[in-house]
């Protein structure tokens, strides 16, 4: 999962790998083979519902600003969240993942 993230001066990105469409919402854990985390959308990717959905999803989970820095077109996405550390995203991600 760490390989995911990486700390910037603004925050810590993350490699997404999206799956809209989907029956709910939910972080579905790490890929390894795409080096990303997989989250699923319920909206459809028509008109920016599924990025938003995502962007709303992540905020109430780091409880931080977030935006889409690279791949607003694409299932493969780099979000920003700002003001949070590395270890501090590491840290409720794997709590999320644990929760299932």
């Amino acid at each position: 999962m760490d390989e995911a993230l990486k700390e910037t001066e603004e925050g810590v990105t993350i490699q997404l790998a999206v799956t809209p469409n989907a029956k709910r919402m939910e972080l579905v854990g790490y890929n390894e083979w795409r080096r990303a985390i997989e989250v699923r959308v319920s909206s459809p990717p028509k008109g920016g519902k599924a990025n938003a959905e995502l962007i709303e999803f992540l905020r109430g989970l780091f409880g931080r600003p977030v935006e889409i820095v690279r791949g607003e077109r694409s299932t493969s996405k780099t979000v920003l969240v700002r003001g949070l550390s590395k270890v501090e995203a590491l840290e409720i991600l794997r709590n999320v993942s644990k929760q299932k």
